[in-house]
């Protein structure tokens, strides 16, 4: 059960009931998330939207945007983002075991991503100034300052609504993840 205001998506008005729709007109329905986000908050909605478009243009691949933002989830421990980025995951064409394996920080079979997946759980679960050894690691594993900088990006997209949704308890309307 959410625990802030979740509004009934056919009764929105305004800046929230366009956003519902375009959402909706993109994939078919308006997740549970962005229910509550975009009913409480249009502008908040309209903001983690246009940064996932900004993500989507960016130097980083669609697997590798959501291997930032599976890593980032595990971290947090946030059960609806692990599951909303599973099903995208599986969709950019990450199989079930590499997805598991970025999460816990163990082998996926692709080097380049355990290195991306290992930058960011470094720079997602310490304080500080991040190694350079670990920025150093990444680089070495082929990724350009640029594609660090948008990895950046993407861990402060996912920790927004990571943080959301532990605060909201949000229903998962996916599959849970494994």
């Amino acid at each position: 059960m959410s625990r802030l205001h979740t509004p009934v998506v056919s009764e929105a008005t305004g800046h929230a009931a366009q956003l519902f729709t375009a959402i909706k007109g993109a994939i078919g329905k308006v997740p549970n998330a962005y229910v509550t986000l975009g009913g409480n908050s249009p502008i908040a909605l309209e903001t983690a939207l246009n940064m996932d478009a900004a993500l989507r243009q960016s130097s980083l691949s669609a697997q590798e945007v959501e291997v930032v933002k599976l890593a980032v989830s595990q971290d947090a421990q946030c059960d609806y983002c692990l599951a909303a980025h599973t099903l995208a995951g599986r969709k950019s064409g990450l199989s079930g075991e590499a997805m598991l394996a970025v999460r816990h920080g163990s082998s996926s079979g692709d080097a380049r991503l355990d290195a991306l997946a290992g930058f960011v759980h470094t720079v997602a679960t310490t304080r500080g100034e991040v190694p350079a050894e670990v920025v150093a690691t990444v680089r070495q594993a082929g990724y350009s300052d640029a594609q660090i900088v948008d990895a950046l990006l993407a861990i402060a997209t996912i920790t927004f609504t990571n943080l959301f949704n532990r605060v909201n308890a949000t229903p998962l309307d996916f599959p849970a993840a494994p």
